[in-house]
């Protein structure tokens, strides 16, 4: 496959990113774990501020950002490809790493002196239905393999559904995005749902399948010109993501402990914030018309698979470092600390990644 430059550099910047969201955690949980739990309280306003900014506003479209590349690249299925010839290829890519790293993230803990053996077989015993403890960022490879699951099903509709008919779904998509604040602010149960029916009157419309067919409409239906892009990406970038940031600042008082669901309420990937944001950021990566990415640039977005899955190894001895257990005063200013923590944690996995890259059969460790 051709490669395409805004892609690799929407790779490099949203892995990046990713490791901004979990270094800003270390200032807002409310345990020494380094990862946000069920509760979650801020020490000061200072960490208020930075973590809305870096979390919320800068760095909160990571995910359906490598949602919308993955889509943008596969949606619809190559003509003549078969759903088995599809999930061959996909699931041999990234289901070798995903379950080393699945193991790795259930045994190096015990090494590391952090977990003891019988954490660890628990951990083990689960590996057939979730991801282990200090793992949670793995959270995201099931969505993905939803998505590479229904991909053979949703492309003969692309294939010849009008730009009319994808805004309908996209509409029904972008309004199911409310559920998040529904449910927190209205009521548990919405539309259908009760204890004996999960599955709510938009249930196959909502989710992170809007975003694949969002994929598909941005790369055969929209042609603007560069600087209508530019400038609408820009206005709904700044829009959601403002939002974002202050719907995290708004509800975090420095010293009260809050359930973290409720302090990152409009957070969640699929709220109309995060969406008009992602949008307006992927929008204005196609400003990028270059025919071929620098060689660095291509060189990092083919191994950011590897260095998202293995992050966390280096993040959180990095982060206990620098954080030094006191999220209030931490060895650098908590503005300067984040990104510290993101760009130390990004350049090992980059050089670790490179270095495996060197081994034969590396595509089985890293992707």
């Amino acid at each position: 496959m051709k490669r395409i430059a805004f892609i690799d550099y929407i790779r490099v910047i949203a892995c990046f990113l990713v490791m901004l969201v979990h270094s800003s955690e270390n200032f807002y949980g409310a345990d020494a774990s380094g990862m946000a739990g069920n509760f979650s309280m801020l020490a000061n306003e200072s960490n208020r501020f930075w973590v809305a900014f870096y979390d919320g506003t800068i760095a909160r479209t990571c995910v359906p950002l490598f949602i919308i590349i993955s889509s943008f690249l596969l949606v619809p299925m190559k003509e003549g490809q078969t759903m088995h010839a599809f999930y061959r290829r996909r699931f041999t890519k990234i289901l070798p790493p995903f379950i080393l790293f699945l193991l790795l993230y259930t045994f190096v803990p015990v090494l590391m002196g952090i977990y003891t053996m019988d954490d660890a077989m628990k951990d083990l015993k689960m590996l057939p239905f979730n991801f282990p403890s200090m793992a949670g960022h793995l959270w995201f490879m099931y969505p993905l393999i939803s998505l590479y699951l229904i991909i053979p099903i949703v492309s003969p509709w692309l294939q010849r559904a009008t730009a009319k008919e994808e805004r309908t779904f996209i509409y029904i998509f972008a309004f199911s995005t409310l559920i998040p604040w529904l449910h927190r602010f209205v009521s548990q149960e919405l539309w259908g749902e009760c204890f004996w029916n999960n599955f709510t009157m938009l249930w196959y419309c909502s989710g992170y399948l809007g975003y694949l067919v969002l994929a598909h409409y941005i790369r055969y239906h929209i042609h603007w010109q560069r600087s209508k892009r530019l400038r609408i990406g820009a206005i709904c970038f700044l829009v959601g993501a403002l939002f974002t940031g202050w719907s995290f600042w708004i509800k975090g008082i420095p010293g009260q402990m809050i359930e973290t669901p409720m302090l990152e309420w409009s957070w969640e990937f699929c709220t109309p914030n995060v969406l008009l944001a992602t949008f307006g950021a992927f929008l204005m990566f196609t400003g990028i018309e270059q025919e071929t990415a620098p060689r660095f640039i291509t060189g990092v977005a083919r191994l950011s698979f590897g260095m998202y899955l293995m992050h966390i190894f280096f993040l959180a001895p990095i982060a206990t470092y620098f954080v030094n257990g006191n999220a209030a005063d931490p060895l650098l200013p908590v503005w300067l600390c984040i990104p510290t923590i993101a760009i130390l944690t990004f350049l090992c996995c980059m050089i670790t990644t490179k270095l495996i890259s060197f081994i034969p059969g590396s595509k089985y460790i890293i992707g």
